[in-house]
C-alpha cells in the first residue's frame, strides 16, 4: 500500500514558465481576458498570479464543466464573483450550454472598452480577448464552438496547447489562445489534490492509485452516498482511502492473478468516473 497520505503533487515544467512571459509580452496586444476554470473547483483552478500579471485589464470568468458541478455551488461562485466585481458565467464548451450568454457577458465585463471604441467612432473594431487558464479545464473545446471551426487542438489531458493562436469568431471577437499556465510550486497539497482529480495535471507525473485514494477519502467526508450508489459499497466509515479503493477493485472483479485486486485499475476506473461526472454532479469548493 503506497504512503499516500505524505505524497505531494508537484509540476511545473518548463513551458509553463514561458507562457507567464508570453501573456505580458501578449497583453498589449488585447482589450480583456477571458478567464477558463474549472466550476467543480473554481479557487483551485485559477491562476493565483493571474490578476497581477494581466493588472488592469478587465476580466470575464467562464465556470466551464458546471453540468458536472453542483448547481447552487455555482450559482454561489457567480454572487461571490459579481460581489468582487467581475462577470462570471456557468458554461459547458463541449456541449456549448451557457455559451449565448457570452455576448452580453462580454457587454458587461468589457463595456468600458466598447463605450471606448465607441466614442472614438471605431465600433466596428473587433473585440480582442486572451483566453487563459490552467490545463484541461476546456480552453480549446471553448475556442472551438465560438469561432465555429475545429483548428484548436482538443484533448483531455494536461499541456496540449503549445503555442499562440489568434481565432476569429462571430460577433466582432476575436480570441487569442495560450498554453495552459500552472503556478511553481502547490504549497496547499489540498489544492494539488483538487487539480489531480479533475485532470489538469498529468497522470503520467502522479501516482493514480495516490490520487484515487484522496479522492475517495474527499468524497466520503463531504458525499458518501456517491460512493455507496455508484460502487454498491457501504460500512465504509472507519476504511481509509486504500480500502475503499480495494473494495471498489474486488466489487468491480479487478482481480489479476492470484485472486489480488488491480488496485491501478480500480484506480483508474474511480479517476476517469469522477472526471466524467458520473459519480454525479460535485463541486469541491464554495467561496469563502
Amino acid at each position: 500500500m503506497p504512503d499516500f497520505q505524505k505524497q505531494r503533487v508537484q509540476w511545473f515544467p518548463g513551458h509553463m514558465a514561458k507562457t507567464r512571459r508570453q501573456i505580458k509580452e501578449n497583453l498589449r496586444l488585447v482589450d480583456g481576458v477571458v478567464e477558463i476554470v474549472d466550476a467543480r473547483i473554481p479557487r483551485s483552478s485559477s491562476n493565483p498570479e493571474l490578476d497581477s500579471i494581466i493588472s488592469r485589464k478587465p476580466k470575464l470568468v467562464l465556470l466551464n464543466k458546471s453540468d458536472k458541478a453542483d448547481e447552487n455551488a455555482t450559482a454561489m461562485w457567480i454572487r461571490h464573483y459579481r460581489g468582487k466585481g467581475v462577470t462570471a458565467i456557468a458554461v459547458d464548451c463541449k456541449t456549448g450550454k451557457g455559451l449565448s450568454k457570452f455576448s452580453s457577458a462580454c457587454e458587461e465585463a468589457f463595456g468600458s472598452v466598447l463605450d471606448k471604441n465607441r466614442q472614438r467612432g471605431m465600433s466596428g473594431r473587433p473585440l480582442r480577448l486572451m483566453v487563459v487558464g490552467i490545463p484541461n479545464t476546456g480552453k480549446s473545446s471553448f475556442i472551438n464552438r465560438m469561432a465555429g471551426k475545429y483548428k484548436a487542438v482538443v484533448a483531455d489531458r494536461a499541456g496540449v496547447t503549445k503555442s499562440n493562436q489568434w481565432f476569429t469568431c462571430s460577433g466582432g471577437i476575436e480570441l487569442l489562445d495560450t498554453p495552459g499556465v500552472l503556478w511553481p510550486k502547490f504549497e496547499d497539497r489540498e489544492v494539488g489534490d483538487k487539480l489531480a482529480f479533475i485532470g489538469s495535471v498529468k497522470d503520467e507525473i502522479t501516482d493514480i492509485e495516490t490520487i484515487a485514494c484522496r479522492l475517495l477519502e474527499t468524497l466520503k467526508a463531504s458525499r458518501p452516498q456517491m460512493i455507496s450508489e455508484r460502487y454498491g459499497i457501504t460500512d465504509f466509515e472507519d476504511a481509509d482511502g486504500w480500502s475503499i479503493l480495494e473494495r471498489i477493485g474486488r466489487k468491480r472483479g479487478f482481480l489479476i492473478k492470484g485472486g489480488e485486486i488491480d488496485t491501478l485499475r480500480a484506480a483508474t476506473a474511480v479517476c476517469d468516473e469522477f472526471r466524467g461526472g458520473r459519480l454525479g454532479r460535485i463541486s469541491l469548493e464554495l467561496p469563502e
